[in-house]
């Protein structure tokens, strides 16, 4: 199973997963050929990517990805908890603590696992799968950095509920580039921390850790952040873990800023680190956050290009990929799989946007 754009759909692809909107209605079941005129009324309905298997695919494992397993398991939660919540009655919300368990639970089921960005997000589920994101990342990071338990449940939650203030925005903040957008928006926008934190700031079941996660995730060491510009060490060590976290998922997918690839964003952490992030979290960070996400299209140094079919769990930045053209351009005949720890003068030089 891979991921495909819906403008690259050729016609009579097999769907791989269920297409699901945002109303939780069914529109194309697994099994389906997908045809062109299929592939533009679902654009028409604001769908992007679609799963499909063909040859390519051969030996791709998405749902073995942990972000697409803890989606699946905990997104309709969170959603449901939040649309819920009413501002008089906090205990609906305080339901949240259990999808953080369930999710604290799931990864110390898998204590070498590689983060896998292998998933689609569609703009009416992106608060809600950028939360679990932010979530899982920041647990990962958190028991890869020794923090006790006791406070990654609260980081956990802290991270399920970093943007709860954005119940209080009115803009159409979806479409929005922060960095472009007039001084009006963007001041508004990034009110969404005080917001928050002004929504919890009296619930004695909520911790200071999450508290401060839900008002700091935006401060940078260096004082550029938002909304105390707080520097350095001031920053409480959850709040400088949700920063990776909530920036690297949001330059993944483009939340209020430009959609970049995978190693790009990595790229920019590690650029940063020191500077604007906790250089220790991001140094755990690089670690377990794959590079070159399963089911990517790939170029190489070789001039070949290949699909990634599997993570190497010591070494994120080289996986095992699966040579379908050769350095002349010809699809190959014969598939050849190609470990990157292995071949030490085989890089990959960029990603191909199907």
């Amino acid at each position: 199973m891979r991921i495909i754009s819906l403008d690259k759909v050729k016609g009579n692809e097999l769907l791989a997963k269920d297409i699901i909107n945002k109303n939780n209605t069914l529109l194309m079941t697994v099994g389906t050929m997908v045809k062109k005129e299929y592939a533009e009324r679902l654009k028409d309905l604001g769908i992007e990517y679609i799963y499909v298997e063909d040859e390519l695919a051969k030996g791709v494992n998405l749902t073995a990805s942990l972000e697409i397993q803890i989606k699946e398991q905990c997104q309709g939660a969170v959603r449901d908890i939040l649309q819920k919540y009413s501002y008089q009655n906090e205990t609906e919300l305080e339901e949240i603590k259990r999808v953080a368990d369930e999710i604290i639970s799931e990864i110390m089921s898998i204590p070498t696992v590689i983060y896998n960005l292998s998933s689609i997000r569609d703009k009416s589920e992106s608060t809600y799968s950028h939360s679990l994101n932010v979530c899982v990342l920041s647990v990962i990071l958190a028991f890869k950095l020794n923090i006790i338990k006791v406070k990654i449940r609260e980081i956990a939650i802290g991270c399920l509920l970093h943007d709860i203030g954005f119940t209080y925005i009115t803009l159409q903040y979806q479409d929005i580039n922060i960095d472009s957008c007039p001084d009006d928006e963007q001041k508004e926008i990034k009110m969404h921390t005080i917001y928050g934190y002004s929504l919890v700031e009296k619930m004695n079941w909520l911790s200071p850790i999450a508290k401060d996660i839900i008002i700091s995730h935006h401060e940078r060491l260096d004082g550029s952040g938002y909304p105390f510009h707080i520097r350095g060490e001031k920053i409480k060590i959850g709040s400088r873990i949700a920063a990776v976290c909530d920036e690297f998922d949001s330059m993944v997918y483009g939340n209020l800023t430009t959609k970049h690839k995978v190693h790009d964003a990595i790229d920019y952490m590690i650029s940063q680190a020191g500077v604007l992030f906790d250089f220790s979290v991001v140094k755990v960070f690089i670690s377990c956050v794959a590079a070159y996400p399963t089911g990517t299209l790939v170029s190489t140094n070789q001039g070949e290009i290949g699909i990634v079919l599997r993570q190497n769990s010591q070494c994120p930045t080289r996986p095992i990929i699966r040579i379908i053209t050769d350095k002349n351009g010809n699809d190959t005949k014969i598939w050849t799989e190609k470990d990157l720890t292995k071949e030490l003068t085989l890089f990959i030089t960029d990603t191909i946007v199907d």
